[in-house]
């Protein structure tokens, strides 16, 4: 498809869900985020599914473990351009901001974010005017 400038235009998938601030919400958020994924042309069990999958099931879980307060839900969004799937999950805690931490012997929480900053290409918390948004991007490449 191509533009009237003659440019090609991007081909960009969008999927947006709030869900309850709950471990069932979590488990929720990473099944959907498999499902559009399939439905958008990337199946289960591909290298980008199952990257994404982990990182919406630490993001969200983070939600819902840090960024919970009562009676609000997070939100989930993925978005699928040519080269990159960005995951974003907000949250309505923006005091409660995530950091990497470093290792400690037989702790038996913590690696969430080192997950994350190990399978994604880029990562960050930006401000929203009620909480916070937690993004992770990750490089599609190209087919075979």
């Amino acid at each position: 498809m191509t533009a009237t400038s003659g440019h090609p235009q991007a081909f960009v998938r969008v999927f947006t869900q709030r869900f309850s601030c709950s471990p069932r919400g979590a488990r929720l958020a990473r099944q959907l985020a498999l499902v559009s994924l399939h439905d958008w042309g990337v199946p289960e069990g591909t290298p980008l599914s199952a990257d994404a999958g982990l990182l919406v099931a630490e993001l969200a879980s983070n939600a819902v473990t840090h960024g919970r307060v009562l009676g609000r839900d997070f939100e989930l969004r993925m978005t699928l351009l040519e080269g990159v799937l960005r995951l974003e999950v907000s949250d309505p805690r923006r005091d409660r901001r995530p950091a990497v931490r470093p290792h400690a012997y037989q702790a038996e929480s913590g690696y969430g974010l080192r997950i994350v900053d190990a399978l994604a290409a880029d990562w960050g918390v930006m401000d929203r005017i009620i909480g916070k948004t937690v993004w992770a991007e990750l490089a599609r490449r190209p087919a075979p």
